[in-house]
């Protein structure tokens, strides 16, 4: 998969709707009717950190929901894009860039968010191929004005920032011309998860799912 290509089918997964869940699921008793919850509020597309040691096998668990595009998050080596691949992902989510992660992003044929937090990190990206991007970490990097600055100079660049994005400033990153959607992780609250209220959570996917952009 060519650079173009990864960041094109990106982009059509990122457009499906306002918010991408960014999941950080302990048990996996929880990946299916979390998935099932999330795609009933409108959210088909979830990404799965890898950051528990149930991760890979929530991934292919919640890859078995019908209607749902379920990706791997926190990406950091080529060990982590194979696993995740093998495990049922269909694109992939890093917080930074490498170009050995990226080459191997692009041997998987696994479309990827790379992240950037810079504009010489954006341009980077760009020059490989990459015109849609993950901004992270938002909040902490100057967030929806710095983004706004940013796409000034860079038009051509979409974005989906993920990081301290909450339903008070979600759409202060959804109105700028160069974000498609946001990565969040309000939508499944884990006290929500813990006590099983799948009702609860499909309705703040679907508040998410409404979300103007």
């Amino acid at each position: 998969m060519t650079p173009q290509d990864a960041s094109a089918a990106a982009y059509e997964i990122a457009r499906m709707a306002p918010i991408i869940p960014v999941l950080v699921v302990h048990d996996i008793a929880h990946a299916r009717p979390l998935a099932e919850a999330l795609v009933a509020g409108g959210l088909p597309a979830l990404e799965v950190t890898l950051r528990t040691p149930a991760a890979l096998e929530v991934i292919a668990e919640m890859a078995k929901v019908k209607g749902g595009i379920v990706g791997a998050g926190t990406l950091l080596t080529p060990g982590d894009v194979a696993r995740a691949k093998d495990a049922g992902a269909l694109f992939g989510v890093s917080p930074g860039a490498t170009d050995i992660l990226l080459d191997a992003c692009e041997a998987a044929d696994l479309p990827t968010l790379p992240g950037a937090a810079t504009a010489s990190e954006a341009m980077r990206l760009l020059e490989r191929g990459y015109d849609m991007l993950k901004f992270f970490p938002a909040e902490a990097s100057g967030g929806a004005p710095a983004l706004k600055a940013i796409g000034s100079p860079l038009p051509q660049i979409r974005f989906c920032p993920t990081g301290g994005v909450s339903t008070s400033n979600a759409s202060s990153y959804l109105s700028l011309p160069n974000v498609v959607c946001a990565g969040g992780s309000w939508v499944a609250p884990d006290a929500l998860v813990q006590a099983g209220d799948w009702d609860a959570i499909t309705e703040l996917a679907r508040a998410a799912s409404n979300l103007a952009r």
